[in-house]
Parts: C-alpha cells; sequence; structure tokens
C-alpha cells in the first residue's frame, strides 16, 4: 500500500497530546491508526444500520426474549 501526503489542520492542544503519546516523529503513524480505527468502526456502523431488520419476517428472524434464551443457552454450554 503506497503512502500519500496530505494536509491536516489540528487543535495545538490536540497536537501536543499526540507528541507526548507518539513523539514528533510518530504522529503520521498515530493518526493514521487513529483514522484507521475509526473508519472500520463507521463502516461496521453503516453495514448494522443498513441491514437492521433484514430477517424480520423470516425464518430466522427472533425476538428479544429468544435471543436472551438463546445466549443463555450458549453461556450455559461453555460452563459445562
Amino acid at each position: 500500500m503506497g503512502l500519500a501526503r496530505t494536509n491536516l489542520t489540528l487543535p495545538e492542544d490536540l497536537l501536543a497530546e499526540i507528541d507526548e503519546l507518539a513523539g514528533p516523529r510518530g504522529r503520521s503513524r498515530y493518526v493514521a491508526e487513529a483514522v484507521a480505527q475509526r473508519v472500520k468502526r463507521d463502516k461496521l456502523g453503516k453495514a448494522i444500520r443498513e441491514t437492521a431488520g433484514i430477517l424480520v419476517g423470516t425464518p430466522y428472524h427472533m425476538n428479544r426474549d429468544q435471543v436472551t434464551a438463546w445466549v443463555d443457552e450458549l453461556r450455559s454450554e461453555e460452563t459445562d
């Protein structure tokens, strides 16, 4: 994967905190890792929103009580 240069504007106090944690030579890596985590979280959130309720009306749909019972059953199998 190649690298691309960009220009970011950050609040001075945030930049100081980044430098304190990552060091001035570690800024890019620190910011890239933070942004990658945020992108992953946002993509997961989008997928959840887009697929919410997709099983309603199918044989695979469970209501809240059925899910709770299923999870309890799985947990009991772990302790057996």
